[in-house]
Order: C-alpha cells, then sequence, then structure tokens
C-alpha cells in the first residue's frame, strides 16, 4: 500500500519531564520521549503503567501538573484545527450507537471545516465504505475500530495516536491495520501506537517506548532493544525483552 504524503508539515510529537499527580499519587513522572515524523513508535508497558494517560495529556484530555506536551511544538490545544494535525483513537465507542459511519463522520468533518469529499474517502481508507449507513450499534467491535480510524484520519492529519487499535480485529484486519499504518508513516507522518501485541508490533515500529510505574524505563530505536548485529549477543524478541524490563509484567 501507497499512500501520499500528507499536506499537512511534518509535526514530531515530544514530551518533556511530563508530570502527572492525581490525589497526591504519581501517575506519570518526569515522562520524557519524542515521536518523531516519518516513523512508528511503539508505546508499551504493562496495564497501569501509565500509557493511556500520556496519551490523554498530549490530546490536552488530561492536564498535567507540570511538564510540557507538544505537537509540531505546539500544545494541542493551540492548534485552530486540530483534526487536521492529529487524529486520535482512543476507544472503538466514540460513535452514537444510532448514528451511521456516514453521518458520523460527516458531523466530524463539518466541526472541522473539511470538505464533503473526506467522508468518503476516510471510509474508503477503512474499509467500511459498504457498512457505512448501518447503524454504529450493529456493528462489531472490529468495525467500529475502523471507524475509529476513519475518524482519526478523516482530515488526513501529519499525526497519528492510537491506543489499543489492535482490539477486536481478527487477523486479516491485523495485518491490514500493519501496513496501513506502515504506509502512512512512509508518507512522512508520525504514528504513535500502544498496544500490548509485541510481536504484531515489531514487524512495523521503527522506534520503542517502555514505560512502568509511570516512568520512562528506555526508548529508543527498535534496534537497540532487539540487537541481532554483528558481534552482538543472539536477537531476542521485543517480547523477551519487554518482560525482562518489567520484571515479567
Amino acid at each position: 500500500m501507497r499512500i501520499a504524503a500528507g499536506e499537512r508539515a511534518p509535526a514530531a510529537i515530544v514530551l518533556e519531564d511530563a508530570t502527572k499527580v492525581i490525589d497526591g499519587v504519581t501517575v506519570l513522572d518526569g515522562v520524557s520521549f519524542t515521536a518523531p515524523p516519518g516513523q512508528v513508535t511503539a508505546f508499551i508497558g504493562p496495564n497501569g503503567a501509565g500509557k493511556t494517560t500520556t496519551l490523554r495529556a498530549i490530546l490536552g484530555i488530561d492536564h498535567l501538573t507540570s511538564g510540557r506536551a507538544l505537537i509540531g511544538g505546539r500544545p494541542f490545544a493551540a492548534h485552530r484545527w486540530p483534526a487536521q494535525v492529529v487524529g486520535a483513537l482512543l476507544t472503538a465507542d466514540g460513535a452514537h450507537p444510532r448514528r451511521t459511519a456516514r453521518g458520523h463522520l460527516r458531523v466530524v468533518a463539518a466541526s472541522n471545516a473539511l470538505p464533503k469529499s473526506s467522508v468518503d474517502d476516510a471510509l474508503r481508507l477503512t474499509g467500511i465504505a459498504s457498512i457505512a449507513d448501518i447503524p454504529v450499534g450493529q456493528m462489531s467491535l472490529g468495525m467500529r475500530q475502523r471507524l475509529g480510524l476513519a475518524t482519526a484520519l478523516i482530515g488526513d492529519p501529519a499525526v497519528l495516536i492510537l491506543d489499543e487499535p489492535h482490539n477486536g480485529l481478527d487477523a486479516g484486519a491485523i495485518r491490514w491495520l500493519r501496513v496501513l499504518l506502515r504506509a502512512l508513516a512512509d508518507g512522512g507522518r508520525t504514528v504513535l501506537v500502544s498496544t500490548h501485541l509485541m510481536a504484531e508490533i515489531e514487524t512495523f515500529c521503527d522506534d520503542v517506548v517502555v514505560i512502568d510505574g509511570g516512568r520512562i524505563v528506555m526508548a529508543g530505536p527498535l534496534g537497540h532493544f532487539v540487537g541481532g548485529a554483528s558481534g552482538e549477543e543472539a536477537r531476542r524478541s521485543l517480547e523477551e525483552q519487554y518482560l525482562d524490563m518489567v520484571d515479567g509484567g
């Protein structure tokens, strides 16, 4: 799959000493990393490690106690038309169950000053054009995930932020998503994916960020995690390295 470079200027995601304290509990503790344009960055960690809180902070949903979360050098809220800069999928249940996929996307397009053609483009790109007029409440989890991706992609954004996008997808759909995300990154977009599917994300990611207990354990190119170069130890899978880092989960 080839996807042309988007019309938006490339934009990195940058977190600088991001800290979040809730009721005296430090949920994020000095989180710092960069997800650069043109690459898929895997964001991994155990349940409760702070992944979703980090993504919500990047999107301005959760406010940081200190530190900064920037997209293209600005906080998310500082972008006039954020859907044209950032596309996000945090849940598969973002659309009203009695609204159709087409109706949902039309609302998103209108509220973000996007052309009507963007609706059909998003439906085609995510493979749900044939079910576009079925109520969302009648869709499977996998189809709702694709609708969530269509919502994220409708503005042809420079940045994609996805939280567990593989949920509900069968093997064929997982392969489709892999090809899509790789193509989007190869088109110059920034792709940040939170996932528990280590073997899957290892097949196409460029960088890996590991978070545990609200702190970044390690961040860098995939090759730094799995090794395998001449003279190094035998190659280990990302899952093996990850489990060592987080004491087996």
